[in-house]
């Protein structure tokens, strides 16, 4: 079966998390193709894990200042969605477990940002995250990162998670998305976070200073959306997880 490339620009936040679903879900159904997907986001919006709760949030801050708040299909802890290109890609597992398929996706997102001069590596050790739940930075995903997520220079680049559909036949289908950072507007976070005291919410700031990067940091330089999307799209043909061949087409729908 060939993969679908698609590059659907920038969009809102409902329109992007209900995309990947319907992706997911077509491809579970029989219908549809594997597809390796990117956007981004317009306004900029929280995303919140699955099973984070809306309180976590200042709501009317966010309303204010035109923020989209949306629910992921994933789990994981909130995220910012402002300065970025968002990957996505939709797959048969082929049998692999969570970890084995985040792994060949973490290396042909490695191999992309190889293509942009950025030299990434994937993180081998899991945090201790029912323990990590429980501190003030906890809210924010980029507080932390996960084993097979990538980091440059000791920093987190990329955050990532993962879903998993049943397929008909018994497969299951994997949705797995994540933020590629472009700039630091994720660290704005702290401002919508809902915390006891001033003194976490500095705590916070600290930890996205200390433990993040981006793509315009590393390469001491302005990163476009299309030259990412470029170097994501080369980088799955380069770890051959996707056939060279069969994943030409754009779709800007």
């Amino acid at each position: 079966m060939n993969w679908r490339f698609e590059n659907t620009g920038i969009r809102s936040g409902v329109f992007n998390m209900e995309y990947d679903i319907n992706l997911a879900q077509e491809l579970a159904r029989g219908a549809g193709n594997p597809t390796i997907r990117v956007y981004a986001w317009q306004p900029s919006a929280i995303s919140l894990g699955w099973n984070q709760s809306m309180d976590e949030i200042d709501l009317a801050k966010t309303s204010v200042h035109g923020i989209d708040v949306v629910k992921r299909p994933t789990g994981g802890r909130a995220v910012l969605h402002s300065e970025e290109l968002t990957y996505c890609v939709i797959m048969h597992s082929c049998g692999k477990n969570i970890h084995e398929v985040y792994d060949d996706i973490s290396r042909a997102l490695v191999a992309g940002l190889s293509k942009l001069g950025v030299t990434a590596a994937i993180e081998k050790s899991q945090p201790d995250f029912p323990s990590l739940y429980k501190t003030s930075s906890a809210a924010a995903c980029f507080s932390s990162t996960g084993r097979y997520e990538i980091k440059c220079s000791g920093k987190k680049l990329v955050g990532s998670a993962q879903r998993r559909y049943a397929a008909g036949n018994g497969e299951e289908i994997v949705l797995q998305h994540g933020s590629i950072l472009t700039g630091p507007g994720h660290k704005k976070i702290i401002d919508y976070i809902n915390f006891h005291s001033e003194k976490e919410r500095s705590i916070l700031r600290k930890e996205l200073d200390e433990k993040t990067t981006d793509l315009s940091e590393v390469l001491n330089r302005a990163v476009s959306y299309e030259e990412v999307a470029e170097s994501v799209l080369e980088g799955f043909r380069t770890s051959r997880l996707i056939r060279p061949e069969s994943a030409g087409e754009i779709s800007r729908e």
